[in-house]
């Protein structure tokens, strides 16, 4: 057994706890580049915290997932501006891109020098620059990753920039800024914080150290995210949310992840499609297409058995078979509403050439098992 384990330089966990940000943000300079959300007002208690420790800074709202465009144009901002650190507070999108900034800030050259798939994915030159990361939504799990996902519309595609210190220095994550989440947005990021829990649970990277991660986060997810749906003000329920999210961010970044990210990619690249509502739509399929792809070919494997213990967290009946773990995930994306894949767009003529970018995604990778065309072409079609 062989393993790796890297996070955040320090994790912050619990209600409230944005307010810790002035004196955790002051050991990395005066000058923060804080990247917000496309609503900036939101963040005016995080300006007003690094005023009282006085921090001067510069703020970039994106809109949307991040582009090329919008990270280039925000590093410029921020070398304009003469910032010594970046501070990301949002979702998952606003912290990629603030872990981009921070990436670029510190390094010559162009965005493209460095990002996977359509740039020339060189290693960073230097350390990126100091990043905060303070999640606003329960999902991603960015606030412990390495890597940045950017959209380039140019390539219609998604792709990483990816560096060991691109691990923020400190997350901090506080439940508190999660209870106005509308529903909708609680469904998607939350289903999203699920996937990146089960898959890497059952990577073929997976180890005990990333396991024990998984089961905490969907045992909590299991019995939460409902309640966070229906009852947004619920403070317990949006607590095991959050941690549940972290959890997942924890796992993936040392586990990997699969099928349902290796579509999310090239999806989220060619068409209009959130990040989250599309891994909703997608996970049960690709777990029925990986429990079924196991029992032909690696009956007597790990992965099976991994998907029995999910069925056993999910539904919290202790003789829970795979299948039923595939089922009660499809009820919760019916009960959650989360819009199937022809929403977005997508329809059968597109499924060869997205089949075919995901078969080369750096997820996939992660896939328990290597899924043929056929079976990824069958999950699109479920899922449409």
């Amino acid at each position: 057994m062989r393993f790796e384990f890297a996070t955040a330089g320090r994790v912050i966990f619990g209600p409230g706890s944005l307010r810790e940000v002035g004196p955790a943000a002051r050991e990395f300079g005066r000058h923060a580049f804080v990247v917000t959300g496309r609503h900036a007002a939101r963040a005016q208690r995080l300006l007003d915290l690094l005023a009282a420790e006085k921090i001067s800074v510069a703020t970039f709202s994106l809109s949307g997932e991040p582009t090329t465009d919008a990270v280039i144009a925000a590093t410029a901002q921020a070398r304009a501006a003469g910032c010594d650190f970046v501070i990301g507070m949002g979702g998952g999108s606003v912290i990629d891109a603030a872990k981009a900034v921070a990436a670029l800030l510190t390094n010559p050259g162009d965005l493209f020098d460095y990002l996977e798939v359509v740039g020339r994915a060189q290693p960073l030159a230097h350390p990126a620059a100091p990043c905060v990361a303070i999640p606003t939504t329960a999902g991603t799990g960015s606030e412990v990753t390495r890597n940045a996902v950017l959209t380039s519309p140019a390539h219609r595609v998604k792709a990483s920039l990816r560096h060991a210190s691109m691990l923020p220095r400190v997350a901090l994550v506080d439940p508190e800024l999660t209870l106005d989440l509308p529903p909708a947005l609680t469904a998607t990021t939350g289903l999203d914080a699920l996937t990146q829990l089960i898959e890497p649970y059952v990577s073929c990277r997976a180890n005990p150290f990333t396991d024990a991660l998984c089961v905490e986060g969907i045992r909590r997810a299991a019995r939460s995210l409902r309640r966070a749906f229906h009852d947004g003000r619920d403070a317990a329920a949006r607590e095991d949310m959050a941690l549940t999210s972290l959890l997942g961010g924890l796992a993936l970044a040392n586990a990997g992840l699969g099928a349902v990210h290796g579509f999310a990619a090239p999806i989220g690249g060619m068409f209009p499609a959130p990040h989250g509502e599309v891994c909703a739509a997608l996970l049960p399929h690709v777990m029925t297409a990986n429990i079924s792809a196991c029992r032909t070919r690696q009956p007597s494997g790990d992965t099976l058995r991994h998907y029995e213990e999910v069925a056993r967290l999910l539904t919290d009946r202790p003789t829970a078979t795979a299948d039923d773990g595939a089922a009660w995930t499809q009820q919760l994306v019916t009960e959650l509403q989360i819009p199937r894949l022809a929403a977005h767009g997508i329809k059968p003529s597109d499924f060869a050439p997205l089949v075919e970018k995901a078969a080369q995604a750096s997820s996939m990778k992660a896939n328990p098992l290597a899924l043929t065309a056929a079976e990824l072409t069958a999950i699109l079609a479920s899922a449409v």
